[in-house]
């Protein structure tokens, strides 16, 4: 069953005159702020995030927005799997500009059954009376061992979400929990290590040895994942690969996930 659902938009750029509502740019993203996926298959216990952008919605004089979202998850047939009715949003713009960067997810559970799956979104416009739709469709696959919920934040509890990169000098904390592992007969514990390794632009490694983690104790039995965070300090400019590596020991299975990281320098 889908676990828990989530609407947000983060504020950027309209001005105090009224056009016509759009609503387009549909995307899968790692978190609310990450770059965007490389494909839309997702693993049971993953977060689907779908990235949009709101353009033309009324403004006031005094640069403020009201406008709801509501989003709606059917599967291959058009069943409704699960419904949000319409949040309303009172939020204020001052930057200027004609665009509002938006963003729905929703948590995919651990025992959902695999197919294919459209998230459809409702932005209202309640200044203007006028609604617009956009979706995107994505996959469950089967249960198997690999990371999901990858995420950067800006903070140790993963609270505050930040985009896979920053300024020089800033650090931020890379998020992803381990699935679909098996556990020791005997213990009746993973045996997973964890790798994190940083590329730069021509795919060589920035240092000679990936960081490492081995979790092999201190799993509670109903937990379905573990959970990893590191922390990736930004100590200089350019752009780099971030490349997170998982090996279940027991099931012989190994799995990857790379993440674009653009680092600015410094304002001298």
């Amino acid at each position: 069953m889908w676990t828990s659902l989530a609407l947000a938009a983060s504020l950027s750029l309209t001005p105090a005159q009224a056009s016509s509502l759009t609503v387009g740019n549909a995307r899968a993203t790692f978190g609310e702020l990450g770059p965007t996926r490389p494909d839309v298959k997702m693993l049971p216990g993953e977060i689907f995030f779908m990235s949009f952008d709101i353009d033309g919605i009324k403004v006031s004089d005094e640069g403020k927005v009201a406008y709801s979202m509501a989003m709606e998850v059917t599967d291959k047939n058009g069943k409704a799997i699960f419904k949000q009715q319409p949040v309303e949003r009172n939020d204020f713009l001052p930057l200027g500009g004609t665009k509002l960067p938006a963003r729905a997810f929703v948590s995919v559970g651990i025992d959902q059954e695999p197919g294919t799956y459209t998230c459809r979104v409702t932005v209202t416009d309640r200044a203007a009376k006028a609604s617009q739709t956009i979706e995107k469709t994505f996959d469950v696959l089967p249960k198997a061992f690999g990371l999901v919920q990858v995420y950067a934040s800006s903070d140790p509890k993963g609270e505050i979400p930040a985009p896979t990169g920053g300024v020089e000098g800033q650090q931020i904390w890379v998020h992803f929990s381990a699935v679909g592992f098996q556990r020791d007969t005997k213990t009746k514990q993973p045996n997973i290590s964890f790798e994190m390794l940083v590329l730069n632009k021509d795919g060589t490694p920035a240092r000679p040895k990936p960081m490492t983690e081995l979790v092999n104790n201190g799993v509670e039995p109903g937990d379905s994942g573990v959970a990893m965070r590191l922390v990736l300090p930004l100590n200089r400019a350019g752009d780099f690969t971030l490349e997170l590596k998982a090996t279940d020991s027991l099931a012989k299975k190994t799995t990857k996930v790379t993440l674009p990281i653009h680092v600015i320098a410094a304002s001298q």
